[in-house]
């Protein structure tokens, strides 16, 4: 947030990208904490690993320590910090944390459950947090109509022509626009429906969303397998995916 309030230099990766100050320090700071827990750390801003080495991992997690940069840069607001657990190739817990609205989602998949949190950034207290968090879970939609995420930065010619698709089912067709994978958490908290994304997502954009939608009962499918999507994968690159209820 002191890099987002201040004045900063945007750097471009070899895909495009942008990256800041903020998306280097959180990086940092978020795995000085994982490493403690002996457990490995995918990261969008560390070097990565050959699938040699990752393949044998049982758990691990999975980083981005700024997910929506282009929103940062944006100032809009919309930008989170994602953290997941995975296990054998599936998310078992989710952390999505959104710095300018000080609101933290988490679900835990095996207990079926996902919570939204109020943070006090400045006294960050974990049993606070959890004594406070308040459940959520998607909405039933309404008879004829469908409310449909769409991306602030990524509205492709193919997610138009789902949505063109969805108008022989549904009366009404609302998109809802987010940055980042605050896209996940409007489905899991009831404030959208379905969430289509054909553009190219990378592992650290998708886990921690995931856990937090199955966790409310909702799936991430593959576009070409129809199955949910897979972590810790030798091509870290996601296939395109849908969320939706079961």
């Amino acid at each position: 947030m002191k890099v987002y309030t201040g004045n900063f230099e945007v750097e471009y990766k070899d895909d495009k990208s942008p990256l800041t100050l903020a998306d280097k320090n959180a990086n940092e700071l978020i795995n000085e904490h994982l490493v403690a827990t002996g457990i490995p750390v995918i990261s969008e801003e560390s070097k990565e690993l050959a699938y040699s080495e990752r393949k044998h991992w049982h758990t691990c997690w999975i980083v981005d320590p700024l997910d929506g940069t282009k929103e940062f840069v944006k100032r809009n607001g919309e930008f989170t910090v994602n953290i997941a657990l995975v296990e054998q190739g599936k998310p078992k817990l989710g952390v999505i944390y959104v710095p300018v609205e000080k609101i933290l989602y988490y679900g835990l998949v095996d207990e079926g459950k996902s919570f939204k949190a109020v943070v006090d950034p400045l006294n960050p207290n974990l049993e606070d947090i959890i004594n406070t968090a308040s459940e959520i879970g998607p909405s039933n939609t309404a008879k004829g109509k469908i409310r449909v995420v769409g991306s602030r930065s990524h509205m492709n010619e193919e997610t138009l022509e789902f949505v063109e698709g969805l108008k022989e089912q549904f009366n009404s067709i609302e998109i809802v626009s987010k940055g980042s994978s605050l896209k996940f958490c409007l489905v899991a908290e009831g404030n959208a429906d379905i969430y289509p994304r054909f553009a190219p997502t990378y592992e650290w954009d998708t886990a921690a969303g995931q856990a937090i939608c199955e966790a409310v009962g909702l799936q991430v499918l593959s576009v070409s397998s129809n199955k949910p999507l897979l972590y810790n994968k030798e091509n870290l690159l996601n296939p395109g995916f849908i969320l939706r209820k079961k």
